[in-house]
């Protein structure tokens, strides 16, 4: 597509995701202007020094006056209040979109508050860092990775839903559709309950640190550093995420369970045929992973470290 896809975007909130997308968004040419707005003025402070957007509001309304597309990339918990907020600001024709992992909460949350013809287009970028703000975002952030669209009806515009993707693969993002409910579901077993366990393990390991003294933390191997990797996550996001996507969550969490005990009773009993033939068979999924481009078979889950 030559051109801007749209000529005023609005990002509200200005962390990672936010950034990584006015940053895209420039590098592809595919936006007019770019308005921003944080609630804490320190971030906006920093987006203005650091030239994150090419305007950034004290208001989230002022933000979203004129927009053709508005991304809401607040907690998921926040988003009903600041589609609240905007509402009057909206012009007819304009498109209301989200960043956030969590599709029918938000679309229960969001779309009482929207005016008729506003069309609203949640979306899911599945990409990021254990990094947040507004100096932790960058254009190729969504290279190759996945976006899911999930249109908030059956009657949401096609047109909309079609301009969003062209925005989304501009940016870099493969894109696809899904209902809300099979994207809860399919995130709760790629992402939430992956996290969860993540934290919880983190949890035992800094109970057990208390009494080894410090050697959980001086010893580290590559499993527990790529957990506290995960556990790094904002921890505001996360407590959004698993309050608002409760079912899906609990019923992963359930299933990771029951493997468990099947584990656990292995181990046990001496069981080395199953415990071998379970991890062959989880292993390949791992390489499919690899395959389909999404992670290297580096340690590091591809990136590189940071040189100071």
């Amino acid at each position: 597509m030559s051109g801007p896809v749209y000529e005023r975007v609005a990002l509200i909130g200005l962390g990672l995701i936010a950034s990584s997308m006015f940053w895209a968004m420039k590098r592809g040419g595919l936006a007019g202007e770019v308005t921003g707005y944080a609630r804490s003025e320190e971030t906006r402070d920093t987006a203005r020094r650091i030239g994150l957007c090419d305007r950034v509001c004290d208001s989230a309304a002022e933000a979203a006056e004129g927009a053709d597309l508005i991304v809401l990339c607040v907690p998921v918990g926040a988003m009903g209040a600041v589609a609240e907020e905007i509402a009057p600001a909206l012009k007819p024709g304009a498109t209301v979109s989200d960043v956030g992992s969590v599709k029918r909460s938000v679309i229960n949350a969001v779309a009482p508050h929207l005016p008729e013809g506003v069309h609203f287009v949640p979306a899911h970028p599945l990409a990021g860092t254990e990094h947040s703000g507004p100096e932790s975002g960058f254009a190729e952030l969504y290279d190759n990775r996945w976006c899911i669209v999930v249109p908030a009806d059956a009657d949401t515009d096609p047109e909309a839903v079609a301009r969003l993707r062209a925005l989304w693969e501009g940016m870099g993002a493969n894109v696809d559709e899904m209902d809300a409910d099979h994207h809860d579901l399919v995130l709760a077993v790629t992402s939430h309950a992956p996290h969860l366990i993540a934290y919880t393990m983190v949890g035992v390991a800094d109970h057990l640190r208390r009494v080894t003294e410090s050697e959980v933390i001086k010893y580290s191997a590559a499993g527990f550093r790529d957990f506290t990797r995960i556990a790094a996550s904002d921890p505001t996001m996360w407590r959004d995420v698993f309050l608002n996507n409760k079912e899906a969550t609990l019923d992963i969490l359930g299933r990771f369970t029951e493997e468990l005990f099947v584990l656990q009773r292995a181990i046990r009993m001496g069981d080395g045929d199953h415990l071998h033939e379970y991890f062959t068979r989880t292993r390949a999924i791992r390489r499919g992973i690899i395959e389909a481009g999404q992670d290297t078979e580096a340690p590091d889950f591809g990136r590189a470290a940071k040189t100071p």
